[in-house]
């Protein structure tokens, strides 16, 4: 067994090889608990997403979907662990765009290929992008921000999941395109630096409305903008970025994969268990109400949108300077 598939049978108080009856890879998928690992902070956004789906698909493949949040490295920690497990269904990753399609640029040696090593099931999301401050930030507009960082550089400390995370990259092109600098402040993930923004230790942070937008109704936070091209529907009289400093766009997705090589039948399979499980008029509204846009695609459209970005953002960090470390 991988440690992986151990952990799971560990966490339902099953253990030994006996655990796994013999003959088991002859039995119909699934035949026993499935790992679904999620390499960030629990109550983060991905893990929302997570444990919303893994809840449904328990039902309908009869099995548990045990959540597993291995975070570090920007995602990298969590995301190898798949990388590595055996392709056999029962080790599957729900992830942000930034570890497959950002990380190769960022780092100068990678645990895993984020194209090569996994194997695309379906797309999950499209997730309202938020850009939030701390209260004590005089500025109620993205123009006044910027207009606020100008004249206190460097005073002004940004939060993210980590070097090369979403939150990173977002924060990083707002610099640069607008003249501004700011002091990065990184975290293990994507709830510890809300929580420290809400508190004040930082200011601002680029970060998914599952994550911002309940602070921003309670007044902990204040909302000045959303990243992607144009207003978000459920956020329709929010400003982009892009209103104020023109070019500017980041649109964030979530998707869900496997191990390289996962056979064909358990890549159709998950896809169509996957996708119904999101367009349940109860999972679609949940997701709705914390601004989340659930979307699905093919295995196929998968592949093609991660090498897409993958090009796109190796030609932003190129542009903004960042040297791999």
């Amino acid at each position: 067994m991988t440690p992986t598939r151990r952990l799971v049978l560990a966490s339902l108080g099953v253990t030994g090889l006996a655990a796994l009856p013999s003959g088991a890879s002859a039995q119909a998928y699934p035949s026993h608990p499935i790992a679904l690992l999620v390499p960030w902070a629990a109550g983060g956004s991905t893990d929302i997403l997570a444990r919303v789906v893994a809840h449904e698909l328990a039902q309908t493949m009869g099995q548990p979907v045990v959540i597993e949040n291995r975070t570090g490295a920007s995602g990298n920690i969590g995301t190898a662990m798949v990388a590595r497990a055996a392709p056999d269904g029962y080790t599957l990753l729900f992830n942000t765009m930034s570890v497959h399609t950002i990380n190769q640029a960022l780092f100068a040696t990678m645990p895993f290929d984020g194209i090569k090593d996994f194997s695309p099931i379906t797309l999950l999301a499209h997730v309202t992008n938020t850009m939030a401050v701390h209260p004590s930030i005089p500025a109620s507009t993205v123009a006044e921000f910027i207009a606020y960082a100008k004249a206190n550089p460097g005073k002004i400390a940004y939060a993210t999941a980590g070097a090369g995370s979403n939150n990173h990259l977002c924060a990083a092109l707002f610099q640069k395109m607008t003249g501004i600098t700011m002091l990065h402040v990184p975290y293990r993930g994507g709830a510890p630096a809300v929580a420290d923004t809400v508190a004040g230790q930082t200011q601002v942070i680029f970060t998914a409305g599952t994550q911002s937008l309940p602070h921003v109704k309670a007044g902990q936070l204040k909302l000045l903008a959303v990243t992607e091209e144009s207003r978000s529907p459920f956020l329709p009289d929010v400003p982009t970025v892009a209103e104020t400093v023109p070019g500017y766009e980041i649109t964030v997705w979530y998707g869900a994969f496997g191990p390289a090589a996962l056979p064909a039948d358990i890549v159709a399979r998950l896809n169509r268990e996957i996708s119904h499980a999101l367009f349940l008029p109860e999972v679609k509204q949940r997701m709705a109400d914390i601004a989340v846009e659930v979307r699905s695609s093919t295995p196929e459209e998968l592949a093609a949108r991660i090498r897409a970005d993958a090009a796109k953002w190796g030609a932003i960090i190129k542009s903004l300077g960042i040297a791999p470390t």
